[in-house]
C-alpha cells in the first residue's frame, strides 16, 4: 500500500486527529495551540507534513522547528529549539491575530459560544466551578479558534446559550463595540460523530463531514440545537498510512488509544 493511500484500519482516535490537522491546513505561519493531547497530535500532524511554516511552542517558553512527541520523551531528550517565545510574546501573538487554537469547551451553543468557566446553578454559585474563563474571551476574539468534542452530547452542545459565555461567537447580541460578526472566526468543531463549522446562512451552525458510520439522524439527536446540512456533505477522510506512521512517532507510547473510552474503531460497524 502506498504512503498517501487511505487506511482501512485505524482508531477513531486517529480519524479525529487527522481531521483536526485538515483545521491547520491553509494557516500559513501562525502559533497553532492544541490544548490536550489529540489536538495537540493534530497541530503536530499538520506542521510534519502540509504545513511546516506554522509555528509550535514546547508549552513553555520556546519555539520549536519540529514538533515534540506527546509520548515517550525523556527528560535530556534535545528539542528542536527555532528561537525563545516567553508569555509577554504569546500576548503579542495572540493580539497580532496569528494564532490558531485548538480547545475543549464543555458546552458550545448554536451561536459557537464556548464555556469552560462553570456549569449549571447560578453566576455566584455555580453547580460545577471549572477553570474559570481564563484568557478565552480576548483568544477568541483576537484569533481563529476551533473546538475538539471527544463526545458530542446535548450537554456539551446545548439548547439555549452557554451557562457561561466564557468566548464570542456569532451573537450580534453579545459583539463587543466596534465589531461585526464577519470580524468572528470559528473555523471548526471536530466531534466523535463528525466535522461541524459555523458557515451556514447567517453564521449558522452546519455538518460538514459525517465520520464512517454516522447517520445526520444521530448528529441531530445529540445536538440541542438546529443544523443546517452543508450541500457537499462528505465522508470524513480515512488516514493514510504515512499519517498514521507519523502519529505513531509522535506518540509511540499510544497514549492516544487512552483518550476515547474503550477507543473505538474509526470505522463504524453496525
Amino acid at each position: 500500500m502506498q504512503n498517501n493511500e487511505p487506511m482501512t484500519a485505524f482508531s477513531l482516535a486517529e480519524l479525529m486527529v487527522c481531521a483536526a490537522a485538515e483545521a491547520f491546513r491553509n494557516d500559513g505561519e501562525v502559533l497553532a495551540t492544541g490544548i490536550g493531547l489529540l489536538p495537540r497530535l493534530a497541530a503536530s500532524l499538520a506542521m510534519s507534513t502540509f504545513n511546516q511554516d506554522m509555528m509550535m511552542t514546547d508549552s513553555e517558553a520556546w519555539l520549536l522547528s519540529k514538533p515534540n512527541p506527546v509520548s515517550g520523551r525523556k527528560a535530556d531528550d534535545a528539542q528542536a529549539f527555532e528561537t525563545w517565545m516567553g508569555f509577554s510574546r504569546i500576548f503579542d501573538n495572540v493580539w497580532s491575530g496569528r494564532r490558531h487554537a485548538m480547545v475543549g469547551p464543555s458546552q458550545v451553543d448554536r451561536f459557537g459560544q464556548a464555556n469552560i468557566s462553570a456549569l449549571g446553578g447560578t453566576y455566584q454559585q455555580p453547580k460545577v466551578q471549572m477553570l474559570g474563563v481564563r484568557g478565552f474571551p480576548g483568544n477568541s476574539i483576537c484569533h481563529a479558534n476551533s473546538f475538539f468534542v471527544p463526545s458530542h452530547n446535548k450537554r456539551v452542545f446545548v439548547e439555549g446559550e452557554c451557562d457561561v459565555v466564557a468566548s464570542v461567537g456569532y451573537n450580534a447580541a453579545r459583539l463587543p463595540r466596534g465589531y461585526q460578526l464577519s470580524d468572528i472566526d470559528i473555523r471548526v468543531a471536530i466531534t466523535n460523530l463528525c466535522i461541524m463549522d459555523w458557515r451556514g446562512e447567517g453564521f449558522s451552525p452546519r455538518v460538514i463531514s459525517l465520520h464512517p458510520g454516522v447517520t445526520l439522524e444521530e448528529v441531530f439527536d445529540n445536538t440541542g440545537f438546529d443544523l443546517s446540512v452543508a450541500e457537499n456533505l462528505a465522508t470524513t477522510a480515512a488516514p493514510t498510512a504515512k499519517q498514521l506512521d507519523i502519529i505513531a512517532a509522535l506518540d509511540p507510547l499510544n497514549a492516544r488509544a487512552k483518550q476515547l473510552p474503550d477507543n473505538p474503531p474509526g470505522i463504524r460497524t453496525a
